[in-house]
């Protein structure tokens, strides 16, 4: 993959963006090895801007691993000042993948937690044999020790919250 190539507004914005971040992968004594490659892949997938740590004490070391790592993942070279390397690379346009949740609201389906059955084995004599029950749970309910069901209690917000 070819490195990535930045104007100087945008390499200027990302690195006042990538100014508060922390390192998110280290490059140990082990040098640029594949799960180091692994794992500034997904950061970078997850996030677009990311920051590495070098360990390597030779600035000729840490620019040929800023070489390898950005010519690998197809990212650009945004800063290498000391031991840290600014790596951006966008984020894909592909569409993520949603979960169920998400397609059963999108679709008109339930808000919240979903409801979900619950067995009870409740008994009223210590001596009898126990009576087993299945409850049906909805997301703001749930079933104390004694067997019985509670409902959530309301979140009641202020007048000052609700105005502003």
């Amino acid at each position: 993959m070819a490195i990535l190539p930045l104007t100087a507004q945008q390499r200027s914005s990302l690195r006042a963006d990538a100014h508060v971040l922390s390192p998110v992968v280290v490059i140990g004594h082990g040098g640029l090895s594949d799960a180091v490659l692994k794992e500034a892949d997904a950061a970078l997938s997850v996030h677009a801007l990311i920051k590495v740590r070098v360990f390597a004490d030779e600035k000729d070391v840490r620019a040929a691993y800023f070489d390898q790592l950005c010519d690998a993942l197809g990212a650009a070279q945004v800063q290498h000042i000391g031991k840290l390397l600014v790596v951006y690379r966008p984020l894909s346009a592909a569409p993520k993948k949603k979960t169920f949740a998400q397609t059963l609201t999108e679709n008109g389906g339930f808000k919240g937690a979903a409801p979900y059955r619950v067995t009870v084995v409740k008994s009223a004599v210590p001596n009898r044999r126990p009576k087993t029950k299945e409850i049906v749970i909805k997301g703001n309910e749930r079933v104390t020790q004694s067997g019985t069901v509670k409902r959530g209690k309301k979140v009641t917000v202020s007048g000052k919250k609700k105005m502003g």
